[in-house]
């Protein structure tokens, strides 16, 4: 059967830099960066994005986390131009926007780009409907069409009824749907949420996990979205990009970074993940494509969930599916149980 196609290339950072303080003089891009990092440092500059590199996929959740201060908030900041990088290129489908004047960058706001902040934003002398309508005003919208529109993304998170209340009458899921709401409304290509969800009530927050990954389902969006919650990432990412102290020292799919941390920086956020809650059927099947009359189980199925599978159907084996692909590998009970006994036993000796 044919491989999955890797999606195109959105979005392209590339050696980025950004140092409060400035590059010092003869600033070298090809020197080694923690050496170079560490001379700023010890000068009293405060390299908070070191050498930045990665791209994102088209329709990926590209997550960064890190803790406080690990620049993380700066690098998203970097990547839009609300903070200018120092050094490097970030390419939005292959066209660097470091290089654009201030207008072309207004438009690509404007148009292409979608962010989602913290604090929300919201504005508190607007009703629902005209916080969600307001950046189609500024792009020049007519009003019957940006109301329709806006009452389209209204309808999308779940908030139909709320179109006349105020910001201050709604709760913080509730507001935290309409940024989502206003930021989807002028079709981003490209969205950046900077810890969106931080600021709301453990079971608030789960809820708008859910209804994050129930749009991106629909919508199928280019993001890149920071959080310092390890769950959260794991939850949430295709890929994560772990940062301390400006640089990332690890990009890799949840079960790579939790099975195989890069150092004991990264070990630590994955200590008490508990794997068969994070390791799919894909992640322990064998490979091979005979279903047969086996019971089927997704391929993004988590361990939890095939035990449970196993439980109720009693067999033996399991076919593991592919959406696109058909079977791609089978599973039985016995080796469910000894990966996740060895891939452990593998973490906790790494």
């Amino acid at each position: 059967m044919p491989e999955r196609q890797t999606p195109p290339v959105k979005l392209s950072c590339r050696h980025l830099w950004k140092v409060f303080g400035g590059l010092p003089a003869g600033f070298d891009a090809e020197a080694d960066t923690r050496a170079a990092a560490q001379a700023m440092r010890d000068a009293g500059r405060i390299p908070a994005v070191v050498d930045a590199d990665f791209e994102v996929g088209t329709g990926e959740i590209f997550v960064i986390m890190g803790l406080s201060g690990s620049g993380k908030s700066t690098l998203v900041r970097c990547l839009s131009r609300l903070i200018e990088p120092d050094a490097g290129e970030v390419l939005l489908d292959g066209e660097d926007i470091l290089k654009k004047s201030a207008k072309d960058l207004v438009e690509i706001r404007r148009h292409k780009m979608g962010m989602v902040f913290q604090d929300f934003g919201l504005l508190p002398h607007l009703s629902v409907l005209e916080n969600v309508a307001f950046p189609l005003k500024v792009q020049g919208m007519d009003e019957e069409r940006r109301r329709r529109r806006a009452q389209e993304m209204i309808e999308l998170v779940g908030l139909e009824g709320r179109e006349s209340a105020s910001p201050s009458q709604l709760s913080g899921g509730q507001q935290q749907r309409v940024g989502l709401a206003r930021s989807l409304a002028v079709e981003p290509d490209l969205w950046f949420l900077d810890e969106p969800f931080s600021a709301l009530d453990p079971l608030i927050r789960r809820q708008m996990q859910d209804e994050f990954l129930r749009l991106q389902q629909m919508l199928n969006k280019t993001i890149v979205f920071i959080t310092h919650d390890f769950m959260e990432a794991l939850r949430l990412a295709d890929r994560i990009a772990i940062m301390k102290d400006g640089e990332i020292v690890q990009i890799g799919p949840p079960p790579e970074i939790v099975l195989r941390p890069a150092n004991a920086y990264v070990a630590e956020f994955a200590s008490e993940v508990p794997l068969a809650r994070l390791l799919t059927a894909r992640d322990v099947m064998t490979p091979g494509d005979g279903a047969g009359d086996l019971p089927k189980v997704p391929a993004g199925m988590t361990l939890d969930d095939v035990t449970a599978e196993f439980l109720r159907s009693g067999a033996p084996r399991v076919a593991v599916m592919d959406p696109e692909r058909g079977c791609i590998g089978t599973l039985a009970s016995e080796e469910l149980a000894r990966a996740v006994a060895r891939r452990s036993g593998d973490r906790e000796s790494a």
